[in-house]
């Protein structure tokens, strides 16, 4: 007999929950655990409930149908977690600070390629304009999810999640919202108009204008497991300069991956054959 979670007006047996995780996994790379179980039946069970959906079995045979893409596209939103702030793990663009102040020619290209809702892009295009100015440099910030990128290119966000950011950086590169945006900050259009925000599946990032002098992969190799890391990280080494950098999350390791990549400083890599 097929054992059942059940959660609020929603179930969903194993079987079930084992061909979520499978098509999760193909469609992104993510590997979801038993843990996350109730996480995938709370998030789409609101989803079977707007459809009219009788079972999670009903709601997978449709995301499977073909001319289902924008569902299930809306099915990856609805799963990925994506929490993240500004200036996360302040070493990084400590790091990042330095790099660009000896860039001796050229445009200074970084790519977040996790980007979620573009704390971490527009934190980067504030060390850059702060260093650079505003010539010389650019941003893309890709995401799996398009709600997140939405928000990204709105570039609005709650002033309570606007704490990391350095307060001379918060004075010259953000608006304090009046009225009836009153509670929210808005990235100056200087900045936003330079931090470009895409869709990309990392599984195959082919089209994302390279090469980056940096490229950030935080906080979203977790979800990942061995074989699907190994595939992410040989996918962006083409889109790096010979000199440039990856850099990771501090919760996140390279061991077990085989490339080319070596430890500069711990979550920071470059390529074995360059030489600072």
């Amino acid at each position: 007999m097929d054992d059942f979670l059940i959660y609020g007006e929603s179930s969903i047996s194993n079987r079930e929950f084992s061909q979520f995780q499978q098509l999760i996994y193909e469609i992104a790379g993510i590997s979801l655990s038993e843990a996350k179980k109730v996480l995938l039946v709370g998030r789409l069970g609101k989803r079977l409930r707007a459809l009219g959906l009788r079972s999670f079995g009903d709601y997978f045979h449709r995301v499977c149908q073909d001319g289902q893409a924008q569902e299930r596209q809306l099915m990856v939103d609805l799963i990925t977690t994506n929490e993240t702030y500004f200036f996360r793990e302040p070493q990084h663009f400590d790091f990042l600070r330095n790099k660009v102040s000896h860039k001796r020619q050229g445009s200074f290209r970084v790519w977040s390629a996790a980007s979620s809702s573009g704390e971490e892009a527009y934190s980067v295009a504030m060390v850059l304009a702060d260093t650079l100015g505003m010539t010389n440099w650019e941003i893309i910030g890709t995401d799996i999810s398009t709600k997140v990128l939405s928000k990204a290119q709105r570039g609005l966000y709650s002033l309570e999640r606007t704490n990391g950011i350095p307060k001379e950086l918060l004075r010259k590169y953000c608006l304090k919202g009046i009225m009836d945006q009153q509670g929210t900050l808005l990235i100056s259009r200087t900045l936003r108009e330079r931090t470009k925000f895409m869709y990309c599946n990392l599984l195959h990032p082919h089209h994302v204008p390279g090469p980056f002098d940096v490229i950030f992969l935080r906080n979203v190799m977790i979800y990942f497991n061995n074989e699907t890391k190994q595939k992410v990280i040989a996918n962006l080494l083409p889109h790096l300069k010979r000199d440039g950098h990856l850099i990771i999350g501090h919760s996140e390791s390279l061991s077990g991956i085989n490339t080319t990549l070596v430890a500069e400083r711990p979550t920071i890599y470059r390529l074995a054959q360059h030489r600072p």
